[in-house]
């Protein structure tokens, strides 16, 4: 991890002037002074949210001088979803999304990148804060695939799914609680999947906002699967419903 990310007050901000696609910073608590001053702004003008944590965090990223501030760097560029969803039907596409609430393991979420970028996604809908970073481990993990997917990057996944409902766009939450199948829904039309946390699954809020909950159906004891295992099951059952729409030449 020590390349994806770089500390200190002045190479942080040298490094938001340069362009650096910047996935997270992390400021020490209460940190002050007018260089901390100047980066808050740089931060504000470049709508990144600090993550604000204990020192002790920082020091387990770097035992080296951080200053109070850690940023996590990414290759790949983020996007917002306002901005994609009208080139899709500009393009004549149906668009097909996928939304992430708060994957926090970084192998699930290049394991869903690789998948989700061989069934035709269009792009992968992430918050702003409690994802896995998108570091060296999640594109080695999607075997390079998150470089050919968009990702965009949302401060608040409930109006990212609003904005989608009002776009013609159905969200679909993948819940154990579901009662309705994930085969007795139209994933042929405009949608978009919603994938849980590992632990907590998807947050009430997304949930609430969400069109129609939807599951796997589970045969055995163990009443749940991996989420990337969960997701790709999901993504192929609409691979299915499209092909099978075709009709035949």
């Amino acid at each position: 991890m020590k390349d994806d990310f770089i500390f200190g007050l002045r190479p942080v901000i040298e490094a938001i002037e340069a362009g650096k696609t910047i996935d997270k910073v992390f400021v020490q608590n209460a940190l002050q002074g007018p260089i901390y001053a100047e980066l808050k702004a740089i931060l504000a003008k470049n709508k990144i949210r600090p993550n604000y944590v204990p020192v002790e965090k920082l020091n387990r990223f770097t035992r080296k001088n951080h200053q109070g501030v850690v940023a996590f760097i990414s290759d790949v560029p983020f996007h917002k979803v306002e901005d994609i969803v009208p080139q899709l039907f500009e393009q004549g596409k149906t668009p097909f999304l996928l939304i992430l609430d708060r994957l926090t393991d970084v192998r699930n979420f290049g394991a869903i990148c690789r998948t989700a970028e061989c069934v035709g996604v269009d792009a992968i809908i992430i918050p702003e804060k409690g994802a896995a970073p998108i570091n060296s481990d999640a594109i080695k993990t999607s075997a390079g695939a998150i470089y050919n997917i968009k990702i965009c990057k949302e401060n608040n996944l409930a109006h990212a799914v609003d904005f989608l409902q009002q776009s013609g766009i159905s969200v679909y939450a993948a819940s154990e609680k579901a009662q309705k199948l994930i085969y007795d829904v139209n994933l042929t039309e405009p949608c978009a999947i919603v994938m849980g946390n590992e632990e907590t699954g998807i947050s009430k809020e997304v949930l609430h906002h969400a069109d129609e909950k939807i599951k796997l159906p589970i045969e055995g004891k163990t009443q749940s699967l991996n989420v990337s295992v969960a997701c790709g099951a999901i993504l192929y059952e609409a691979v299915r419903q499209k092909m099978t729409a075709i009709p035949n030449p």
